[in-house]
């Protein structure tokens, strides 16, 4: 069993980053395209998305795939063009990182690693990230248990890195109409199981876009601290996960209706 994990004050972590604050009043929006593809789709997200209230850009230079003939991502050159494109947009950066040889590399390139559901619990990969100094997005496993979650979210604070968001991305059921099923309940009570940040991934979740709003306004409704959406300027083209990508203006639409369920339970949201 995971211990009831407490903040040493007592009250909810909030993690900051830079002018960014996960865990307070606001909730944070990430988002941006599913892969890096060159420096001058990141500047074009970047800024249209900045403009629609996004604090983080989100997208991989490393992509695990199903197949091994898949696209693999631009790896240190896609972390380049990361780095490249931030002076640019200005937003702060997030990239996935797989492999415990890696983890400083990804680090010095972005401001933010994110752990995906298939290395939840590559434990190797947990216990390095936990000596890397930046915080960490860890996505819960397709077929992990909250408890089982939580598990190693402690394993990379106990080895030195207290900061870590928790992030809800769909698990696997029976139900074949979404790519997996979003388990909102599951915010909830790994709220009450400690004291972490947590976002809530409906992209990965649904595998179709015209569910991704109404997802977003469940997650906030439960109380999610943050979203991570993937978004990109020309969906159609999109090297991998094109099916489940918003266009940059549907992005924005859909911020626009969520700042108002935002504001009625009691937060705001980064716009």
């Amino acid at each position: 069993m995971s211990k009831l994990l407490t903040a040493p004050n007592g009250k909810k972590t909030v993690i900051e980053i830079g002018p960014v604050r996960i865990g307070g009043e606001e909730i944070v929006l990430i988002a941006g395209p599913c892969a890096v593809e060159s420096e001058e789709q990141l500047v074009k997200s970047g800024l249209h998305l900045k403009k629609a209230g996004v604090a983080i850009l989100r997208a991989s230079a490393h992509k695990p795939r199903t197949s091994p003939y898949s696209f693999q991502g631009h790896g240190l050159e896609g972390l380049k063009m990361h780095q490249a494109a931030q002076k640019k947009h200005g937003l702060l950066t997030t990239s996935e990182v797989m492999d415990p040889r890696l983890v400083a590399e990804v680090a010095e390139h972005v401001d933010i690693l994110w752990i995906g559901a298939r290395n939840m619990q590559n434990f190797d990969l947990l216990k390095e990230v936990g000596r890397c100094g930046k915080p960490i997005i860890l996505k819960r496993g397709a077929s992990a248990t909250v408890e089982e979650w939580i598990m190693s979210a402690e394993y990379i604070m106990a080895h030195g890195n207290p900061n870590v968001i928790l992030c809800e991305r769909g698990i696997r059921t029976f139900e074949t109409s979404t790519r997996y099923t979003l388990d909102l309940s599951a915010v909830a009570v790994a709220r009450m199981k400690t004291h972490l940040p947590i976002i809530v991934d409906p992209s990965h979740a649904a595998g179709r876009p015209e569910l991704i709003a109404a997802l977003c306004k469940a997650a906030i409704a439960v109380g999610a601290d943050g979203l991570i959406v993937e978004a990109h300027p020309n969906p159609k083209e999109s090297i991998c996960d094109a099916a489940q990508a918003l266009s940059l203006e549907e992005f924005e639409q859909m911020a626009k209706e969520l700042k108002p369920l935002a504001e009625s339970i009691g937060r705001k949201l980064c716009l």
